[in-house]
């Protein structure tokens, strides 16, 4: 049927309806973005006119042809670039045995092997850096002390390959664990009922499925190591690279142009494959649940295989938690390879030089947390259940800080807020700033997932019951989203209290940060004192994730998104 000629026309939505029918979402809105656009794009923006500007105030890309055209600039572009694609490949294939050694093997001690996947992450940023000296350094336990070696090629290439792919495997393994689980095991035994082998059946089923997991791990994996500062500052050597370099510039060498022009060159590949991974993530989905009966716990591969992947998994564990019994006997002995008796001096005087600056750290990081939090959360909600002008650019800025170096952010801080009107530096509140909208995508991602899960209409139903926005997501949608909530502060604090590479730039005498102060006694060579110092952050560290899972119910598994 034709409608009638004097029918009246369709008007399209308006696009500011619900935010001039909530005035408090209205201001919502406003308020993150300028948030946003404050502590994200701004120093950015510092940063880059930095590095374009003449010392006469005139645009100039001459630093930026000094840099491509100088060996030592050149060398260092390309020794990231090669560490990153070593340490990635790497981390990734053990992730990826972990995760399926886990979710699809049914190997024993999945409990102690998933302990020792995400163990990594909450320790400081060159924790292994510290055990690798201890261990295979000139005065090595192992070198030194019983293979009676005299060796210097542990610092380079060859020592960051170890201690990054110890302690970046975790984020492949983390993510390659959430494909594997969406991955129905019932598809492996059609192929198998069809007459394949349990290997060919990996190889043309679970193989090809788990690909964007495989490639999004790799990439995080690269982009990590590429951005990484703390590892290569103590195992560097003369394997210069960009973090660093960026960093010695600016600050060692007072070169602010040519620091910023290396910043921007580290962020300019960081964010391009941190969005390519989100895309591929978003456009390639091979979850496989349906929602059918399913045996989820059908073992797909033969008992030798079996057997291997455990023998893989324990030594690779052992080797992880070497490193860590070597820190806890660093603490204890008086001079690591020379003299090995036993001592507290270490104890005694990490208590009068870090006492101070732990409980600054830690009162950082619990301010920090929940604001980080109750911030990413609010800005899931609005970016999932409300259409407005803007909506993208909310998520997108969200996002951008997880994205960019923290050299880079670091550098932006101290060029942005150390002059009128926003003089923030040396204070408290530029250290907290940092934390927030550096692991402000924690909660955003969590918020987004759990979101997700929630049917809209719970919600629309409190709206029609006469609820605003603000009375909704206080009431309804927080208490669903409980666990999500307190995973992303979990895993925030977590960030907050091991962080180095920005919060470098950022502290000062009254506000230092306890893995800065590790880092400073690392290169002093008191490295029993970093030791101590590295073994009490992983002490408070883990306490306040006891303390948190006690009084939330959470799992480890819902804090680290790990095999279940």
């Amino acid at each position: 049927m034709s409608s009638p000629k004097n029918a009246p026309a369709l008007k399209a939505p308006n696009p500011f309806y619900q935010l001039t029918r909530e005035p408090l979402l209205l201001a919502a809105v406003l308020f993150l973005l300028v948030l946003l656009g404050l502590f994200i794009l701004y120093p950015l923006f510092e940063v880059a006119r930095m590095s374009l500007t003449a010392k006469d105030g005139s645009f100039t890309s001459e630093v930026y042809e000094y840099v491509f055209t100088h060996v030592r600039y050149r060398k260092a572009i390309r020794n990231s670039v090669l560490l990153g694609v070593i340490v990635a490949t790497t981390s990734t294939f053990i992730g990826y045995v972990f995760a399926f050694s886990l979710t699809r093997a049914g190997i024993r001690w999945k409990k102690f092997f998933n302990t020792m996947a995400i163990l990594p992450i909450i320790s400081p940023p060159f924790m292994f850096a510290l055990s690798v000296i201890l261990l295979f350094g000139r005065n090595g336990l192992i070198t030194a002390g019983l293979l009676k070696l005299d060796v210097t090629g542990l610092y380079g290439l060859r020592g960051l390959v170890i201690v990054q792919t110890i302690g970046m495997f975790p984020m492949a393994f983390m993510t390659l664990s959430g494909i594997l689980q969406g991955i129905d095991p019932d598809l492996d035994t059609c192929a198998m009922n069809l007459g394949a082998k349990k290997g060919r059946a990996f190889f043309t089923v679970t193989l090809p499925l788990s690909l964007p997991g495989i490639f999004a791990s790799w990439l995080i994996v690269f982009v990590g190591s590429l951005t990484d500062f703390g590892n290569p500052i103590i195992l560097g050597g003369d394997f210069d690279v960009l973090s660093v370099q960026a960093y010695l510039e600016f600050t060692g060498m007072g070169n602010l142009a040519r620091g910023t022009a290396l910043a921007i060159l580290l962020l300019v590949p960081t964010v391009a494959v941190f969005f390519f991974q989100k895309y591929i993530m978003k456009n390639k989905t091979y979850t496989t649940i349906t929602g059918k009966s399913s045996r989820r716990g059908v073992v797909v591969v033969g008992p030798v295989v079996k057997n291997i992947l455990f023998a893989f998994c324990l030594l690779f564990s052992a080797f992880v938690l070497m490193f860590y019994i070597t820190i806890i006997s660093g603490s204890f002995i008086k001079l690591w390879g020379i003299n090995w008796s036993f001592t507290l001096e270490h104890f005694s005087y990490s208590w009068d030089v870090g006492l101070k600056t732990m409980r600054n750290t830690l009162f950082l990081a619990l301010i920090s947390t929940p604001i980080t939090a109750i911030m990413g959360m609010v800005i899931a909600y609005i970016v999932v259940r409300k259409k407005f002008p803007g909506k993208h650019l909310m998520e997108f800025l969200s996002m951008l800080s997880y994205a960019i170096p923290g050299t880079c952010v670091g550098i932006g801080y101290i060029l942005a807020f150390n002059k009128a009107p926003f003089k923030l530096s040396g204070t408290a509140f530029i250290l907290i700033a940092c934390y927030v909208f550096r692991n402000v995508p924690i909660g955003v991602e969590s918020g987004i997932a759990a979101l997700k899960q929630i049917s809209p209409d719970i919600e629309e139903s409190s709206t029609n019951l006469g609820g605003d926005s603000s009375y909704t997501f206080r009431n309804i949608t927080l208490p669903l989203i409980r666990p999500s909530f307190f995973a992303g502060a979990t895993f925030a604090f977590v960030r907050s209290m091991t962080a180095i590479s920005a919060i470098i730039f950022l502290v000062s005498a009254r506000w230092n940060h306890m893995t800065v102060l590790v880092l400073a006694q690392t290169e002093i060579m008191r490295l029993g004192v970093a030791s101590v110092m590295s073994f009490a952050l992983i002490v408070v560290l883990l306490a306040v994730i006891m303390v948190i899972m006690r009084l939330t119910g959470l799992k480890q598994s819902q804090i680290f998104g790990t095999t279940k």
